[in-house]
């Protein structure tokens, strides 16, 4: 088990390498906001990151922003978003959410949204209509969750608040990171590279006043007279804290990010008496879809059941299926909307075979005698009337599946493979303060980004974009606050 550093107490350090007012640990997407806009409120800034520069996992992403409330994109896609509903869909669709940080994120997305193209991170005003993953081209505004699933489409308007950065490839926030580092270049943001926060200092009166970092082999003491931020990514490369908080990702399972999401501001905030919370939160995904009319077919599991409905989005989908008998699903094609998936090369979704009828299908998969064809019996009945009254899937995705020959693929969770990135993290105020065992803020301790426990708690409840969305949101809240304790 990974063990917290231990702590470092100011009065035992017999010179400071260096003095700032704010020390910002790690420059992904919420350091880089949280750096910079300490900077603009007027506080001397050092930021320290473990690589060469900064960008993080947040570079390598897809470029998504979960924003909504109305921002400048959803109208112009003529899309009718309002605060309310965002709220509203988040509180609903969250698992155990944290009212205060859910609502100080959606009161404040369209002006965020507003911020960070004054940054210069730039958004079409384009949409794309689909069902997909991520996109490769420069359209912006996309559907990225749940909010067209049930129930919560009944709780809450749906709207759509992915928003894509517009550049092209798989990578898109790459450009994203690299508007906000040369604004905290412009803003004259002081930055120790090749750098290993190892410790934090605390003085007599329990507050966080420093940090101990490692360079060229050196150890260095940075003194911190208003706070240090703490913004350094999951946990998803530490195989200790994986095995100890999410066992089951060490199989199949391929980490997203970069080699330093090891969980060392996690450790760090437990060193000073923090609390963490939804380590067991994980969004894991091994899309079936695209194309989308595979989201027609059904997912069943070794009983020959559904267990969930097919359009919801994939990170959803992967927590079902990781939580059925064995781990083990079935994708259920007829011949109508058979396809291969196009993310095999990444899932490795194998077709298991075709099948003249049902019987000879349900056989072939060793599903329970007559259970494959009671279940599609009855999806096939009510899909005919254009309702799915066991799951409630959306009536655009539901077809009779009574045109044979059929087909299955293996979805299962030890058979495929599962990207994933962890969700939990240090547990904070809406003002991003770390909260001790006790309580009780520690005082001049602060963490956002992937590093702490945010909107999205877990695969269930997360859409694509809940990681730059609240992260550099809630790294920009951190700055303010640091920057005037």
């Amino acid at each position: 088990m990974s063990q917290p550093p231990e702590i470092i107490r100011a009065s035992s350090i017999e010179r400071w390498s260096d003095t700032a007012d704010v020390i910002v640990v790690g420059m992904g997407i919420a350091g880089a906001c949280a750096a910079l806009e300490a900077r603009r409120a007027g506080a001397d800034v050092l930021v320290i990151e473990r690589a060469g520069d900064g960008g993080g996992a947040s570079a390598l992403s897809s470029g998504i922003f979960y924003l909504g409330g109305g921002t400048a994109v959803q109208k112009a896609a003529d899309y009718e978003d309002t605060p309310e509903a965002m709220y509203d869909f988040l509180m609903a669709n969250g698992i155990s959410p944290d009212a205060a940080i859910v609502r100080a994120f959606c009161d404040n997305c369209v002006a965020h949204f507003d911020w960070l193209e004054a940054q210069g991170v730039p958004f079409e005003r384009s949409y794309f209509p689909g069902k997909a993953v991520f996109l490769t081209t420069t359209t912006c505004l996309m559907s990225t969750g749940n909010e067209k699933v049930w129930p919560y489409r009944e709780v809450a308007k749906p709207a759509p608040r992915g928003h894509k950065v517009a550049r092209e490839g798989e990578n898109a926030g790459s450009l994203a990171m690299e508007a906000l580092l040369a604004r905290c270049r412009e803003a004259g943001l002081r930055a120790s590279y090749d750098s290993q926060v190892t410790a934090l200092i605390m003085d007599d009166n329990q507050r966080v006043v420093g940090v101990r970092y490692r360079k060229t082999g050196e150890d260095h003491h940075a003194r911190a007279s208003r706070g240090v931020i703490l913004s350094t990514g999951g946990f998803n490369m530490n195989q200790e804290m994986l095995a100890e908080h999410l066992p089951h990702m060490l199989g199949n399972s391929y980490p997203l990010g970069v080699p330093y999401n090891d969980g060392s501001g996690i450790l760090l905030g437990q060193s000073a008496g923090a609390v963490t919370q939804s380590m067991s939160g994980v969004i894991a995904t091994a899309s079936f879809y695209p194309p989308s009319q595979l989201i027609k077919g059904i997912l069943v599991n070794t009983r020959g059941e559904r267990f969930v409905a097919e359009d919801s989005y994939h990170g959803r989908t992967a927590s079902f299926i990781i939580e059925q008998p064995g781990r083990k699903a079935y994708l259920i094609l007829d011949s109508e909307i058979f396809a291969y998936p196009e993310l095999t090369d990444f899932s490795h979704h194998t077709l298991v075979d075709g099948w003249e009828t049902v019987e000879e299908m349900e056989a072939g998969l060793n599903l329970p005698e007559g259970a494959l064809q009671r279940t599609l019996a009855d999806y096939n009945a009510h899909a005919a009337e254009g309702r799915d009254p066991a799951l409630h899937k959306h009536p655009d995705w539901l077809k009779p599946l009574n045109a044979g020959p059929y087909a299955a693929f293996d979805v299962s969770f030890n058979k495929s493979v599962y990207l994933y990135i962890t969700l939990g993290g240090l547990k904070t105020t809406a003002r991003t303060e770390v909260i001790g065992h006790d309580g009780e803020v520690i005082a001049g301790l602060y963490a956002a980004g992937a590093c702490a426990s945010s909107v999205s708690r877990d695969g269930k409840d997360y859409a694509s974009g809940l990681s730059l969305g609240p992260g550099s949101y809630f790294g920009r809240v951190a700055g303010r606050l640091a920057a005037g304790a």
